[in-house]
């Protein structure tokens, strides 16, 4: 659970159009499509949170980045996980601060029960999480919220950002309904490790981030390693591009393939190799049994097959 700040830039205005969307998102080099484009422009349009489902490295969270970025708002990531709850999510109070503040109080004396029952539950003592923070930032200027793999978490937090994602407020008992002057800018991620349910999905808008194409991958190369040969770039792409079509526990997704050409780059090398793949061949995948599927044979006859079509992308 993090919160950045994209720089000292003013918050931009919002695109007015798909096409300005897309122009938004490749100025901070990220490649989209015109559907996922689409989606982005029609979430902040109609101010409703997007859900963003596919498998993990496709370049779902990137998305939040990239338009807080461009827009010059706060990120404020709120990592899921198994167990989060109330106090890591949205707000706490500070009961060490209320004790000392009890203390104090005991101490000069003639203070009603009640009288300071109620100011110690006050927005003095409260500690801001992520979601709260989203909702009445500090300061007054709406940011991007990014709930990322919103899978990992249990069935009663997904019933708990009911609330959130439908009127973009939380009750807390203490102090009442607290309800965002300015909606922020909701990003939703879930790797679909499980299902999440309809009614987190209904108060959404909903696009699939897939594996990309060939073309769009190797654009997306080309802006994010520019140090990795055009030759080179485009044998990672084709070899990456086989690979997902193997049958492997997970393939290879754009993190990956942005990090093997990396590690390319840093071993000085021009072409794919059996050798190096066999080498390196950790970088793209991350389980032992898909490791062990890539032999040396394999290997080479993927590079070859590379090779031999001239990587035509």
């Amino acid at each position: 659970m993090t919160a950045a700040r994209p720089g000292a830039a003013p918050a931009a205005a919002l695109p007015a159009s798909v096409d300005a969307t897309l122009d938004l998102l490749a100025a901070q080099d990220y490649v989209a499509d015109r559907r996922l484009a689409t989606a982005v422009f029609l979430a902040l349009k109609l101010r409703r949170p997007l859900f963003l489902e596919g498998e993990a490295g496709v370049g779902k969270t990137e998305v939040a980045k990239v338009l807080a970025q461009a827009l010059g708002r706060r990120l404020l990531r709120l990592q899921c996980y198994e167990g989060l709850d109330v106090a890591a999510a949205v707000y706490e109070w500070n009961y060490p601060r209320q004790m000392v503040e009890i203390r104090l109080a005991e101490a000069a004396g003639g203070v009603e029960r009640a009288e300071l029952a109620h100011d110690i539950f006050t927005t003095r003592f409260l500690l801001r999480r992520p979601l709260l923070e989203a909702l009445a930032p500090h300061d007054a200027e709406a940011p991007v919220l990014l709930i990322d793999e919103l899978d990992r978490t249990d069935e009663p937090f997904e019933a708990y950002l009911l609330e959130v994602l439908s009127d973009y407020q939380v009750t807390i008992p203490e102090l009442g309904t607290i309800r965002a002057a300015a909606p922020p800018i909701v990003v939703v991620t879930s790797n679909r490790t499980r299902e999440i349910h309809d009614a987190i999905k209904r108060r959404c808008l909903y696009h699939w981030v897939d594996y990309p194409d060939a073309r769009t991958e190797l654009a997306i190369l080309r802006r994010k390693r520019p140090q990795a040969a055009e030759s080179l770039a485009r044998e990672i792409v084709a070899f990456t591009q086989r690979l997902r079509a193997m049958d492997l526990f997970k393939a290879p997704g754009i993190a990956e393939t942005l990090d093997w050409a990396e590690a390319l780059v840093a071993l000085d090398r021009v072409a794919l190799d059996p050798q190096t793949v066999a080498d390196t061949v950790g970088v793209l995948l991350k389980y032992q049994d898909d490791v062990g599927a890539i032999s040396p044979d394999v290997a080479a006859r993927l590079v070859a097959e590379v090779q031999a079509e001239g990587v035509r992308l």
